[in-house]
């Protein structure tokens, strides 16, 4: 069963900023072979919150959530990982329900966005998310810009 958390940024302590970080540089730079800047200032920063999702002890599922300043600007959906030792179990499904669960109490009112992984875009468009951009390149994956009002 998996334990889920909702934290505004001012509510991490260092062991579960740890493992967040630690996970998304396992899967996004070291599995993923993509060298770029992780930590981007974001995850501290604002109304910015962070979905984890733990199963004994261990970070299995994690979302980042950003509220852009601007007010009519979307909330936008990202960071979004399951663990290599979670895969196939279709916690990235419950991950996502979470997600915009978190959007739809913060945010009620506000479009969401996310940058997705292209071969992402059904299972996101399942979410009722529409592509709003052509594919692009970004760190050398193919993404596409998708929202969901």
């Amino acid at each position: 069963m998996i334990h889920w958390q909702d934290l505004h940024h001012s509510e991490l302590d260092v062991p579960t900023l740890y493992a967040l970080l630690k996970l998304r540089c396992d899967v996004f730079v070291v599995e993923q072979n993509c060298v770029y800047a992780d930590i981007d200032g974001d995850d501290l920063v604002g109304e910015n919150r962070h979905l984890l999702g733990w199963r004994d002890g261990e970070l299995v599922a994690y979302a980042r959530i950003l509220k852009n300043e601007v007010e009519w600007e979307p909330v936008a959906i990202g960071r979004v990982i399951v663990s290599p030792a979670a895969r196939g179990e279709k916690l990235g499904y419950q991950l996502m329900e979470q997600a915009l669960a978190v959007c739809r109490k913060y945010w009620p009112q506000q479009a969401i966005y996310l940058g997705a992984q292209a071969h992402l875009q059904s299972f996101y468009g399942s979410f009722g998310f529409k592509p709003v951009t052509d594919v692009y390149d970004e760190d050398g994956i193919p993404h596409i810009g998708m929202a969901k009002e």
